[in-house]
């Protein structure tokens, strides 16, 4: 945001709220302090080109899987052969592990550790594909399928696919049927307790659940990554962060059965950039809370993202009778196209078979700043903010808000829930300022205040 416009709102703003002035510093404090996630156009990781690799440069090192007795037809178990070319590209400075063009590697649960030495190269140019049987996977890692860890300096790039085979999977979620047991699945790629990574262009497909989770990490930068499963596909997430600081993702396309991008715990300072997301979800912080659990999440900036048929568009969920709190977030420059609930704010989060227990804590949310959100909303309540009466949202600022009724009028809802507006905001949120912490607003030709509802947020997975 540009300081002189910056500062002449705050003061228009002081001046038309009166004695709300001290509030509204504090919510201007925060927007002041998010201008410094800004995520740069451009910003790329160091990679590497093929040429690079020929020994007459003499700059890499090349390690082929294929050399360690990989097969790639897609039918002969090429795990070993993975593990061995891992050892030695792992052990070897400057190297480049190859996963050649044009072949297809069937690879079984495996674990890639380090710490490797520096400037590691993992080259996907080919397709990886899972077992497709769950009943044969390896009981030892029933929740991973390729797991790389402690590591440092590593750039993962290329045109290949990572395939989960995920159909049978799904088909045995209790999702699909209630009369299966509820239980977990592989995450297809995970990247865990690393530091300076880079991941670049790859296609990471039919996940058994998770698609891509960046756990325990620090410093990692995904750019150009397709992702892509059924739209009813159970717990399909696409970009999984929990535990990770500095955690940049530009130019992502995600279609999924799930959270397009999912934000969970002990996360902060994670920026997006131009994200296309649909089917799926949405991009959502939370859930959070789970079983009384404590979460934290904050300095989070969603910048030019298009979201079409999702469930949700900027969802933040928590679960009653947790702990922690969201703070610091901005989306700004989004566009959505038939989302269900383009702004959605959930404190009262059940994605249980039974109905969850009402309880007094929650997990606070604040200094939320949605900025430049515009486009078309399937369900009447276009902006949703569905707070604990006993820890409430405040610090919500909306600025330049369009979003429309697919067929018929859009509304906002309030719970509990604090903040103020400023330039065009449609549908009105009113409420948001209001007296009365429980209330509609609904958005005709010209905004007018409802009679107050009580309806009680839906307990319900959205």
């Amino acid at each position: 945001m540009d300081n002189i416009l910056f500062v002449s709102i705050f003061c228009l703003l002081i001046v038309a709220h009166g004695t709300s002035g001290s509030n509204l510093s504090d919510d201007f404090a925060i927007l002041a302090m998010l201008d410094d996630l800004d995520i740069e156009e451009g910003e790329e990781a160091e990679l590497f080109d093929l040429p690079s690799w020929t020994s007459e440069r003499g700059s890499k090192v090349l390690v082929n899987v294929d050399g360690y007795g990989a097969k790639g037809d897609g039918v002969s178990d090429d795990t070993q052969a993975f593990v061995n070319s891992w050892k030695q590209a792992c052990s070897t400075p400057k190297s480049v592990l190859l996963v050649p063009q044009g072949r297809s590697y069937l690879v079984n649960a495996t674990r890639f550790r380090g710490p490797c030495v520096d400037k590691l190269v993992v080259q996907i140019d080919g397709t990886i594909v899972a077992p497709n049987e769950p009943k044969n996977w390896d009981p030892k890692n029933p929740r991973i399928w390729l797991d790389f860890s402690n590591l440092t300096r590593v750039v993962f790039q290329g045109g290949g696919v990572i395939d989960g085979s995920g159909s049978k999977w799904w088909a045995e979620s209790c999702k699909k049927n209630k009369t299966n047991p509820c239980k977990g699945a592989p995450t297809a790629l995970t990247i865990d307790s690393s530091s300076a990574i880079r991941v670049k262009g790859l296609t990471i497909q039919n996940s058994q659940q998770m698609h891509f989770v960046v756990s325990r990490c620090d410093s990692v930068h995904l750019s150009d990554i397709q992702i892509s499963s059924p739209e009813d596909s159970p717990n399909t997430d696409g970009i999984h962060i929990t535990e990770s600081t500095s955690v940049v993702m530009q130019n992502c396309k995600i279609a999924t059965g799930d959270d397009c991008i999912s934000i969970v715990n002990a996360s902060s300072s994670i920026k997006m950039k131009t994200i296309y997301c649909g089917p799926g979800h949405g991009i959502s912080i939370g859930s959070l809370g789970k079983d009384n659990s404590t979460g934290i999440v904050t300095k989070v900036v969603v910048d030019t993202a298009f979201l079409k048929g999702t469930t949700n568009g900027l969802r933040i969920k928590t679960w009653q009778g947790g702990n922690g709190y969201v703070r610091a977030v901005r989306y700004q420059n989004v566009r959505m196209q038939d989302v269900k609930n383009p702004i959605i704010i959930d404190q009262f989060y059940c994605d249980s078979p039974k109905s969850c227990q009402n309880q007094t804590s929650a997990v606070e949310i604040s200094q939320i700043m949605y900025q430049n959100i515009s486009g078309t909303s399937e369900s009447d309540k276009a902006m949703k903010f569905a707070c604990s009466d006993t820890v409430p949202c405040n610090h919500i600022v909306l600025n330049n808000i369009h979003l429309e009724k697919t067929d018929g009028t859009a509304e906002t809802y309030c719970n509990s829930a604090t903040g103020i507006g400023y330039g065009y905001v449609m549908p009105s949120a009113e409420c948001l300022t209001s007296s009365d912490n429980k209330s509609i607003i609904k958005q005709k030709n010209e905004a007018e205040l409802a009679t107050p509802s009580q309806e009680y947020p839906v307990h319900t997975e959205l």
